[in-house]
């Protein structure tokens, strides 16, 4: 008996599934329902000699990836915008024809794997964007209470997280309806602090715990959160052959179009992960204009700021800073600050 190839089109519900043989017939095909457990008894049924199954980037391709591997299947994760390639070909989209489709894609080896991140690597970016979403929460709760208070010619003022309730609640004290408002998004506000806080301190016993982290942290400019999120973002550093490509991977390189005689360069990709992204352009702002103790680093990003403008100069930091980092993770060493004072 020859070897099978699965596709499987997932959805929320109810999971299409094709296989092939060797040859590109079809085996069979149907419905089950989207659990690990169900999709693994219909492969076992229909397709004993699997060889690999195809199971395309997705809400749900962590939780299926790691629960088929850990029941013994062969699957691999592809990266959904190779699939759309090849799937666009067909004439009509259905959830079967794309089965089918990635069927074909597994069996031709038509594809690229994407690195599925371990469980533990998710659990810890859902405490990073569980604690930006509060964030930007508070952020939006303070604008609004701006808002309400200068409808009544109520001015906050420039005025610190610490103060900011007090002073508050000093303008709308005493003016029905408005104090009440006021009052009630200020304790949201409060419950929304409590919860940052909490976050904050698993995410740095997390940080305090963890030695890639406590290394990446001796590089000036780069934080707690940059340090957790970025070890979340790459899991395994293993994973990139060179160093150099960490910046790519965190959409921090430009983008190329070449054709004929046309050959330029765009913007930034923006690829891969934002928030980690966004904490790298951050800490790299800090290493240029907060962090007084000079180094070859700060001399050099001093140097492009002067010539290309402190924007260009923060991501062309930012991306050497996600290099560094991972030479620092992989060496296991830390962050070597020069033996002479550097000049700008």
């Amino acid at each position: 008996m020859g070897q099978h190839y699965v596709g499987l089109d997932v959805s929320l519900e109810m999971t299409s599934v094709c296989v092939l043989d060797e040859a590109g017939a079809i085996v069979w095909r149907g419905k089950v329902a989207s659990t690990p457990e169900a999709i693994a008894a219909a492969i076992r049924a229909h397709a004993p000699q699997v060889a690999r199954i195809g199971l395309e980037t997705g809400p749900l391709c962590t939780w299926h990836w790691h629960r088929l591997r850990a029941l013994g299947l062969p699957v691999v994760c592809l990266d959904a915008r190779h699939a759309k390639a090849a799937l666009s070909l067909q004439l009509n989209k259905t959830d079967a024809n794309d089965a089918h489709g990635l069927a074909q894609i597994v069996r031709m080896g038509w594809y690229k794997e994407v690195a599925v991140k371990s469980l533990d690597s998710h659990r810890l970016r859902t405490l990073l964007s569980s604690r930006a979403q509060l964030v930007n929460m508070r952020r939006d709760l303070a604008t609004k209470i701006r808002g309400v208070l200068k409808t009544f010619g109520k001015v906050v003022g420039k005025i610190g997280d610490r103060g900011f309730a007090a002073r508050v609640s000093e303008l709308a004290a005493g003016e029905a309806g408005l104090e009440e408002a006021v009052t009630a998004l200020l304790a949201v506000r409060e419950r929304l602090e409590q919860q940052i806080e909490a976050l904050e301190t698993r995410i740095l016993r997390f940080a305090k715990h963890s030695d890639p982290c406590r290394r990446l942290m001796t590089i000036p400019g780069v934080g707690v959160l940059t340090a957790v999120s970025f070890v979340a973002a790459v899991d395994d550093p293993a994973r990139f052959g060179r160093s150099s490509g960490v910046g790519a991977y965190f959409g921090l390189t430009p983008r190329r179009y070449q054709s004929g005689e046309v050959d330029r360069d765009g913007k930034v990709s923006k690829c891969g992960d934002a928030l980690t992204r966004t904490y790298l352009f951050e800490a790299a702002g800090t290493l240029l204009f907060r962090v007084a103790k000079w180094s070859a680093l700060k001399a050099w990003g001093t140097r492009l700021a002067r010539r290309v403008g402190s924007k260009k100069a923060r991501v062309a930091l930012a991306r050497k800073l996600a290099v560094l980092m991972h030479r620092v993770w992989t060496d296991g060493t830390e962050f070597r600050w020069s033996k002479e004072a550097a000049t700008a």
